[in-house]
């Protein structure tokens, strides 16, 4: 996830007066939230990052609670990418301004996917959020001129066209085409690590670009627009947000490097990928025609078999011919225990 750099651009030869003006346009408010934004998606890819390298029994990123926070994490940030083209604009285009902002992003975005697609070539980042805020702003820049009514319609439009879509009777089969994956409109969504494609997303873009376009001039003329963070943590979340391409672009691997090194001393943690385990063994057990519970106890009775023979701290490797012949020992054991007379639920 990553936030926009919706500032505008101010440079060492500008003139006092002009530096004085642009610095105007900011509002510590508006960096406020985007610092907030920026410490939750932190979080949230700590949290990811756990999982991903065993440090927690599951990834718990993953869970029902982990999408739904991570959706509305994406969602702040792309309001917002709407509310900072207003402020950066609402006295006219300025296009060297935005074709700088613009730059940096996409540059920021061609960045990460070239490196996943060399960490993570199976699911790698190919429109992930920067791509979404690049292609967004762009697509944004009528609607700075036309009615804020509009914004909002058609706002409305994009954040419903999935829903409509996702029905038969009305789903196009040419948008199942991988080629046109960031649109969003497809049936089956794209193996990546983050999706963040056009529909719905840039519905939340123009909602923002609406809502600070109708709410601006009572914004300006209100004490919020002149508030001033005093504390130590409103002001690093101020200095984040006005930084936040930087922080978004560098938070990531400097977790990963510190997780990475705590899993190297610690190892895994001696329950991780437990739960998906059972999972997944009960739904193989079943495929091949075995009793719902059944399945369900030999699962159980699996997973602690071989965490008692050491086998399950290097389930992330491939078994050698040895561990693989006791491991399906101790399934096919398991299986017929579980499937005697005497098991109990």
């Amino acid at each position: 996830m990553s936030a926009s750099t919706a500032s505008p651009v101010t440079g060492a030869e500008a003139p006092q007066s002009t530096t004085r003006f642009r610095e105007a346009r900011r509002f510590d408010l508006i960096d406020v939230a985007r610092g907030i934004a920026l410490l939750a998606m932190a979080v949230y890819h700590t949290t990811w990052d756990l999982g991903d390298l065993r440090l927690t029994p599951e990834n718990y990123a993953l869970a029902p609670l982990g999408k739904v926070a991570a959706h509305l994490i994406a969602g702040t940030f792309l309001v917002l990418v709407g509310i900072g083209l207003v402020l950066m604009n609402r006295d006219g285009l300025r296009p060297r301004a935005f074709l700088l902002r613009l730059a940096r992003i996409g540059i920021a975005a061609l960045l990460t996917t070239a490196a996943t697609f060399y960490t993570f070539p199976d699911s790698y980042i190919f429109f992930g959020i920067l791509h979404c805020i690049a292609v967004s702003s762009v697509l944004a820049v009528p609607f700075l001129r036309v009615s804020p009514v509009a914004a909002l319609v058609v706002g409305i439009v994009v954040l419903a066209t999935p829903a409509v879509m996702a029905n038969p009777d009305y789903h196009l089969a040419v948008f199942d085409d991988p080629i046109l994956s960031f649109l969003g409109l497809g049936m089956l969504p794209p193996r990546t690590n983050d999706y963040v494609p056009l529909f719905p997303w840039f519905g939340l873009v123009l909602l923002g670009l609406a809502l600070a376009r109708l709410g601006l001039p009572a914004f300006m003329r209100s004490r919020l627009s002149q508030w001033r963070p005093r504390s130590l943590p409103s002001r690093g979340l101020a200095l984040a947000g006005r930084h936040s391409l930087a922080v978004y672009l560098v938070h990531q691997p400097l977790l990963l490097a510190l997780l990475t090194g705590v899993v190297t001393v610690t190892g895994p943690h001696p329950k991780a990928g437990l739960v998906a385990f059972r999972q997944d063994y009960r739904t193989q057990c079943e495929a091949t025609g075995g009793n719902a519970q059944t399945c369900r106890v030999a699962a159980r009775c699996v997973a602690d078999a071989l965490q008692r023979e050491n086998l399950w701290a290097i389930k992330g490797r491939s078994f050698n011919a040895e561990e693989r012949a006791k491991a399906q020992a101790l399934s096919q054991s398991c299986y017929e225990t579980a499937d005697g007379p005497a098991v109990s639920p």
